[in-house]
């Protein structure tokens, strides 16, 4: 599957990813516990983390599985997070992450329409749906938003490893093609 290297909507501008965003990537979310809280990934100690989380997203995109963005504002090219879409032939799965200094602004919400305007045209894809824990409320606000539906409770489903490594509930997404 083929993605776009930019996206833009009226405020924001997705990007793929390449390895000098590593500074702000580290700064911005990755280094930040209320950030990575939901996230599958460690949070980063170190830049190391976060050039090698960037090595794995450049060859990943270049085998056309896993396709990392970065979140910037339009208007001054500040990067506010970044969103994933890991494509396993043709099943997508979604995710993305802004920097506690970004929250509350509609950035989430905007970002993710806009991927799922350019998901919903690919003719390979077939299934799109994502997953958050239970608690997370915030993102299960945005993904309602963006027009997906909760397809179901998993109980123990997924160990989050900035939570203590212990089986949290989960709440599975999918958007209606």
């Amino acid at each position: 599957m083929e993605m776009p290297e930019q996206i833009e909507t009226s405020r924001l501008r997705l990007q793929r990813l390449k390895y000098e965003d590593a500074p702000e990537i580290f700064y911005t979310y990755a280094s930040k516990p209320e950030a990575t809280k939901y996230l599958s990934w460690p949070t980063h100690e170190a830049m190391k983390e976060t050039r090698l989380f960037l090595r794995y997203a450049i060859a990943s995109w270049k085998s056309q599985t896993d396709f990392s963005y970065a979140i910037r504002l339009k208007n001054s090219n500040r990067f506010v997070g970044s969103f994933g879409v890991i494509n396993d032939k043709g099943k997508i799965q979604f995710g993305y992450v802004l920097g506690p200094l970004h929250w509350r602004n509609g950035y989430a919400t905007e970002a993710c329409r806009a991927m799922l305007d350019v998901l919903k045209r690919r003719p390979e894809v077939f299934r799109i749906g994502t997953f958050v824990d239970a608690e997370n409320v915030a993102s299960a606000k945005v993904l309602f938003k963006c027009g997906l539906e909760e397809e179901a409770q998993l109980v123990k489903w997924f160990r989050f490893v900035n939570q203590g490594n212990e089986p949290k509930d989960c709440i599975l997404f999918k958007l209606p093609l």
